[in-house]
């Protein structure tokens, strides 16, 4: 009878507090095998095993490709790599960012999923955007249990809000009543999971090989999903739209993948860049303009020196106009819209 011993866990900002609490509570002799993703800048060194250990609890470590899986061990994703589990071993990947990051959340998710299925608990921890929410979901449709932290605990909340709009979660819980709920939850045997859709199986398996450096295009992954009207930030290829149940995502031929709240948030930004670099051109014609009036004054072509003039003038309001638009441009978050739509409903 198997029990659920796979726990994976994903956080970013603020999750760093958060992944100390948790583990500083969990015993020591936890008989589970704990994965871990926490977003963190590629070029840093990775030092969450060296302060997981502090804690004197479960040894951590950081994942080494096709280490042997063990239990009563944490495995944390080094920079720059995805952290993916197979059977009975552990993968360390360079595939293609997921929601602008790796490590993600959603490969490792995902393929613990694929492999293990029930005996799988998800954990969402304190972040931005919505890492996760979509592995979190693979997780439940394989059986698996689904817990969030308490939103109004969080540091920055929308991870878990995010995972609770999209995923019918198990357990809404602090970090001081999760600890004692994972001690209890991996002495429960699992059930099989129901029957799962050929498609659904296809469409993990996929994106599992993937975020394992396979080659998407031979994968098969333009069967995922129909093809959007917006291009991947990352390589600028056409975006499919994947769907799992009501949640509603994008990937690329080459295998970025975007939530659509992680997609939004980088366009809207985007867009700001976009405005400022406008500004600069427009600046620079604006300056060469005047230039160029100035020489034709001194070379006494006063009609061609007003005509310069004059179009520098017109381009500065073109400029200010643009201006305007920066200070007044909203970067975007599904997080974002829902408090600005209940501080609308409360007025």
């Amino acid at each position: 009878m198997e029990k659920r011993n796979i726990i994976v866990i994903g956080a970013s900002t603020g999750g760093f507090e958060a992944l100390k609490h948790l583990i500083g509570l969990l015993p020591a002799d936890l008989n589970a095998a704990i994965f871990i993703v926490w977003h963190m800048s590629p070029d840093v060194t990775g030092i969450l095993p060296q302060v997981l250990n502090r804690q004197k609890t479960l040894l951590a470590t950081t994942a080494v490709d096709n280490e042997p899986l063990s239990y009563n061990r944490i495995y944390v994703a080094p920079p720059d790599r995805h952290l993916l589990l197979e059977q009975g071993f552990v993968r360390v990947t360079k595939g293609p960012k997921e929601n602008r990051f790796r490590p993600a959340v959603d490969p490792l998710f995902r393929s613990a999923a694929y492999i293990y299925g029930p005996r799988v608990i998800g954990i969402v921890l304190s972040g931005a955007l919505d890492d996760g929410t979509a592995g979190l979901w693979t997780i439940k449709n394989r059986g698996g249990l689904a817990l969030v932290q308490e939103p109004a605990e969080a540091e920055v909340p929308a991870m878990p809000e995010n995972a609770l709009a999209a995923v019918a979660v198990d357990y809404r819980v602090c970090i001081a009543d999760m600890a004692p709920l994972l001690v209890h939850l991996i002495t429960e045997t699992v059930t099989k999971a129901g029957e799962i859709a050929m498609e659904e199986q296809q469409k993990t398996a996929i994106e599992t090989g993937i975020a394992a450096q396979d080659r998407g295009l031979e994968q098969g992954i333009l069967g995922l999903g129909k093809p959007s009207p917006y291009a991947c930030p990352d390589c600028h290829g056409v975006l499919l739209t994947i769907t799992d149940g009501e949640l509603v995502r994008y990937r690329c031929h080459t295998g970025h993948a975007y939530s659509a709240d992680s997609l939004l948030s980088t366009i809207t930004e985007h867009v700001e860049d976009t405005l400022w670099n406008a500004i600069r051109g427009v600046e620079e014609s604006i300056l060469l303009l005047n230039n160029l009036g100035d020489h034709y004054a001194e070379k006494n072509q006063p009609k061609l020196a007003a005509m310069c003039f004059q179009k520098a003038k017109e381009a500065k309001g073109r400029a200010e106009t643009v201006r305007q638009a920066v200070f007044t441009h909203e970067q975007l978050t599904t997080s974002r819209l829902r408090q600005q739509a209940a501080e609308e409903s409360g007025a």
